[in-house]
């Protein structure tokens, strides 16, 4: 088991690399040049700019009871195919049950957003975010650690 992240716009690669330390499992970062990724933990994967080379890479890398951690509903169907696992940044896992309503929601925002509507912003991340998402991930690690 690994975990990779889709590190580009990731606020939680700190606490992943915290506790994969913890639990001694492998992490791969993988992100496009624009960004500047560095870790003594975690491999980093810098890919070119283009629409989806991440995603790309990221798929290419995962493997059946694999971790990602990506914000992308795109991706997260696409890592749900292939048997692994995968994790918001919220603290909340896509699973084949919720894959396709997010995956419609998404369409429709971009609807909005096209047709320049207004849409419902984002909330601004907070520290009871990253504890949420630290409690998911740990106990995640500790299950899957133990057996």
């Amino acid at each position: 088991m690994k975990i990779i992240i889709d590190a580009d716009a990731s606020p939680v690669k700190n606490i992943v690399i915290e506790l994969a330390k913890k639990y001694g499992v492998k992490v791969i970062m993988v992100s496009n040049f624009n960004h500047n990724i560095v870790s003594d933990y975690a491999q980093v994967i810098i890919v070119d700019e283009g629409m989806d080379v991440a995603d790309h890479e990221i798929v290419k890398q995962t493997e059946k009871n694999d971790l990602v951690i990506t914000q992308d509903y795109g991706l997260a169907s696409l890592i749900l195919m292939k048997k692994a696992d995968c994790l918001h940044q919220n603290g909340w896992f896509y699973t084949n049950e919720n894959i396709d309503m997010l995956l419609m929601q998404r369409q429709i925002s971009q609807k909005i957003r096209k047709s320049k509507q207004r849409n419902p912003h984002i909330a601004k991340r907070t520290e009871k975010d990253n504890t949420i998402f630290r409690e998911k991930l740990e106990l995640y690690l500790i299950n899957r650690c133990q057996s």
